[in-house]
C-alpha cells in the first residue's frame, strides 16, 4: 500500500475516533481543530472540512514526490489515531 492510500485510511480512522471521543465528552486537545468544530455548523462538517485541507496537501505531497514527507505526515497521524483512543478509553474508564 502507498503513502497517499495509507494516509486517506488514517485520516478517516483520525475523524471516526475524534467524533467517537466528542460524543462522549472528551474535549478536543487540538487549537486549529477546535476552532474549526467551533466554526462549523456539526463537528462531523468541521472536521470533513479540515480533512479536505489536508487530503489536498497529501495530493500535493504525492504529485511533487515528496513520499518522505507524507510518510512522517502518516507517522505523526498514527499517533494522533492512537491519542483519540487513549482519550477515549480514559474517559469511558472515568464514567465507569
Amino acid at each position: 500500500m502507498n503513502h497517499l492510500a495509507h494516509f486517506v485510511y488514517l485520516q478517516a480512522l483520525d475523524v471516526l475516533t475524534t467524533l467517537a471521543f466528542l460524543g462522549h465528552g472528551v474535549q478536543e486537545a487540538n487549537p486549529l481543530v477546535r476552532l474549526a468544530l467551533s466554526l462549523a455548523p456539526s463537528p462531523l462538517g468541521g472536521l470533513l472540512a479540515l480533512k479536505v485541507l489536508a487530503l489536498g496537501l497529501a495530493a500535493y505531497c504525492w504529485r511533487k514526490g515528496r513520499r518522505r514527507l507524507l510518510g512522517r505526515m502518516n507517522i505523526f497521524f498514527a499517533v494522533v489515531v492512537a491519542w483519540n483512543l487513549v482519550a477515549l478509553v480514559r474517559q469511558l474508564r472515568a464514567v465507569v
